[in-house]
């Protein structure tokens, strides 16, 4: 077989597809939810507070967030379509999401509060993934050279590159535990 095979049987090429796919029609749904307030966001302003109206938030927080919700979705769900700064767009979205997530939940809205989960299942399943981002406009623009660099020995240069954590220097303790506790239990 001439398909690179990951976990559980599954082609590498077949979860690039379903990846563009599934983030394409988030995007959509991001992107169409910020276009279609764009033309009133003081009407979408209004309906927040009012939404928050049982809550300790007070009103100018709640329009100044709700000010923004609708270009955050149209800009990072365009991103999202196209495949623009994917990694960045997820991340923005999350915190949308974590700062919607708070507000449905202070006025106890349980039903959008198990909505926006999914959606949060959702971006974490395109996060995890953005190594199947293949098809993305960020891969055009930010892909780096893979070929490997001509060296003049005669091994073949690495193409893999290995990544370690530096070793921290460690301080010498002034107590250990086996110290405190003695002298804890001889008072």
């Amino acid at each position: 077989m001439n398909h690179r095979q990951v976990a559980l049987g599954l082609r590498a090429a077949d979860i690039s597809l379903a990846y563009v796919l599934l983030r394409i029609v988030v995007g959509i749904n991001y992107f169409n939810h910020g276009f279609t307030r764009m033309g009133n966001i003081p009407g979408f302003m209004d309906a927040m507070v009012g939404a928050m109206a049982g809550s300790w938030m007070p009103e100018p927080l709640v329009r100044f967030t709700a000010f923004f919700v609708s270009p955050v979705e149209l800009i990072f769900g365009l991103c999202l379509i196209l495949g623009l700064f994917t990694r960045l767009s997820l991340v923005v979205l999350f915190g949308l999401m974590a700062i919607l997530m708070y507000g449905v939940t202070i006025v106890q809205n349980w039903d959008s509060a198990s909505s926006q989960l999914i959606y949060n299942l959702v971006l974490f399943v395109l996060l995890a993934g953005i190594g199947y981002n293949r098809w993305a406009l960020d891969q055009v623009f930010f892909q780096r050279d893979r070929t490997p660099a001509k060296t003049n020995s005669d091994r073949p240069a690495p193409t893999t590159v290995k990544f370690a954590l530096p070793k921290m220097a460690q301080r010498p303790r002034k107590y250990r535990f086996s110290t405190l506790w003695s002298k804890s239990s001889s008072r």
